[in-house]
């Protein structure tokens, strides 16, 4: 057995013993048995159990994208509908290990500070995409903060909320796509550069 073989199983293993009976519930010893690995080497890669929750959290889909994966210049709605169907991609193949992380976040900070860390990157990434498809506007620094913060909820609330739809995706929503895109669009045209 080498050792990334057993380090992972034992993550398999967190992951289903936590999602079918939570966090709390689930002594080392049902990890280890289920991993089909010693208990001493739970112990040995994860020094307490709380720290198998944080290397969970690190196993949710890299929400990191280049914006010019996604971004079609003078097409805000576009480029909108780009992102957050990567972002979906992403997310449809971890549907069990977010709900496992939403419900635990309650009650462990080290997974509410992970998932809190992680909506920050997701308004970052949403701010940086505005602002690179939004050639034709200039855009006020409230409203493209406001904007930013809403559709990082919005996908957030999403992604949370898909395990209780038994779909496989979450729910579309390219009529709220359009609206943030047109009222951003409404601002006011940025100026001629100097002749």
């Amino acid at each position: 057995m080498t050792e990334d073989s057993a380090k992972e199983r034992i993550l398999r293993a967190a992951e289903e013993l936590f999602a079918e009976s939570g966090f709390d519930a689930t002594p080392t010893s049902r990890i280890a048995e289920r991993a089909d690995v010693p208990k001493g080497l739970v112990h040995y890669y994860f020094r307490r159990k709380s720290d198998l929750l944080a290397a969970l959290v690190a196993r949710l889909p890299d929400e990191r994208i280049e914006p010019a994966m996604v971004v079609v210049p003078g097409d805000l709605a576009g480029t909108l509908r780009r992102l957050v169907s990567e972002l979906d991609r992403r997310f449809t193949g971890s549907l069990g290990l977010s709900h496992l992380l939403w419900r635990e976040a309650d009650t462990h900070h080290v997974v509410r500070d992970a998932l809190a860390d992680r909506f920050q990157q997701l308004v970052r990434l949403v701010r940086s995409v505005i602002v690179a498809a939004s050639t034709e506007h200039r855009l006020a620094e409230a409203d493209l903060d406001h904007a930013s913060g809403l559709l990082a909820r919005a996908v957030s609330h999403r992604h949370a909320t898909a395990r209780h739809s038994g779909d496989e995706r979450p729910a579309e929503f390219d009529g709220e796509l359009t609206f943030v895109a047109n009222a951003l669009s409404a601002q006011t045209p940025k100026a001629a550069p100097p002749v």
